[in-house]
């Protein structure tokens, strides 16, 4: 069965790069695909190819049996025949408007009676009954949020494009958000692309990932496995691993492999095929922490080494050790405090063999 999206096509800026656009949709209903990666890797570019606001230089663009653009063939249907909707960073709501009037603004081709029942339909969808006339800078950033989302989804879109939908909000609203417009998507049954740099926005919004580097596609396929076993050491540092090492391969047998770091010998499952050198990708959050002579644990690698930084984040606290390599750890405040942990203090980190993931050095 053909994807209900396809895009294989490039967009060309001379003296700056090409961004190329390289991934399917399998199939329409819910489901949210992540295009991941640092700023300037061509995400937006990406995202305003499949809405029609970018023209091809190179390859296609494939909508169920529609073709979007062709370049080629000099396709191009431009954005209001493609049935996309697209939210912005900023929302771009109109100052002047109230917040009726914003939900109303895409739908011109409709007789009055129409665009009323619509709009009232997207107040109650939204939880905006009430807010009918308001302006925007009379609601709160989640307000605004969901009359942007409306004002996309009011022409019932078949594709739901979102550009860093929760940026222009603050840390604490951007959470408490987060879980509710996952479940408002997937109630609306909409296959939706969404662009964001935030690992936190990805792996609890997404099911999809595409990871882009310098206008490419690095990695893509399920978000979890993606998250878990990066393919190379470049699409690991851009997914927030802590710690990258490459190591010498001293044994591999019976699914486990010992690599030496250095004076250091550490183990991690064998995923087969690693050659003479490997590296080591290590997540803060997999790196435990004791003081004095750890107890009964599972972990096979235990490393004795010291704090030399410690740097609280939000509820956690980012902890640099020397371990013979520098390896970083992310515990909660609670058991930093329990721990008595503070820099120049030996500690333990149990590491279990399962969470270090191996890269072929090839």
């Amino acid at each position: 069965m053909a994807p209900f999206l396809s895009a294989g096509a490039e967009r060309r800026f001379p003296g700056a790069g090409t961004v190329e656009a390289r991934f399917d949709i399998p199939c329409t209903g819910f489901s949210i695909t992540v295009l991941f990666g640092p700023s300037g890797s061509g995400k937006t570019t990406i995202l305003r190819m499949l809405a029609g606001l970018e023209r091809l230089d190179a390859g296609r663009i494939l909508c169920g049996d529609e073709t979007w653009a062709d370049a080629d063939r000099g396709v191009h249907r431009p954005p209001q025949a493609r049935r996309i909707g697209l939210l912005s960073q900023g929302y771009d709501l109109f100052p002047h408007l109230d917040v009726a009037a914003n939900l109303a603004y895409g739908l011109p081709g409709l007789v009055p009676d129409e665009r009323r029942a619509r709009v009232a339909h997207l107040l109650a969808l939204l939880d905006l009954q009430g807010l009918e006339r308001r302006l925007p800078a009379q609601l709160s950033g989640g307000q605004r949020q969901r009359v942007a989302l409306g004002r996309a989804l009011a022409r019932y879109p078949r594709l739901l494009l979102l550009d860093e939908p929760l940026s222009a909000l603050d840390r604490p609203t951007q959470a408490r958000l987060r879980r509710g417009l996952r479940d408002l998507l997937r109630h609306l049954d909409l296959p939706t692309v969404l662009v964001t740099h935030d690992r936190t926005e990805a792996l609890q919004l997404g099911d999809r990932i595409v990871v882009m580097d310098g206008g490419r596609m690095c990695q893509a396929g399920p978000i979890r496995e993606v998250f878990d076993r990066p393919s190379d050491p470049a699409v690991a540092r851009i997914l927030g691993v802590e710690t990258v090492l490459l190591g010498r391969v001293v044994d591999a047998r019976d699914g486990l492999a010992t690599l030496a770091v250095g004076d250091v010998l550490l183990h991690a499952a064998d995923p087969g095929g690693l050659g003479e050198r490997a590296f080591l990708c290590i997540r803060g959050e997999d790196v435990l922490l004791e003081r004095g002579d750890p107890g009964p644990s599972t972990a096979r690698n235990r490393l004795r080494g010291w704090i030399r930084t410690l740097q609280p984040e939000g509820l956690l606290v980012r902890l640099t050790l020397d371990c013979g390599f520098p390896l970083e750890s992310l515990v909660t405040r609670q058991a930093c405090a329990e721990l008595r942990l503070a820099e120049g203090e030996v500690v333990t980190a149990l590491l279990k063999a399962s969470a270090l993931h191996l890269i072929p050095h090839d």
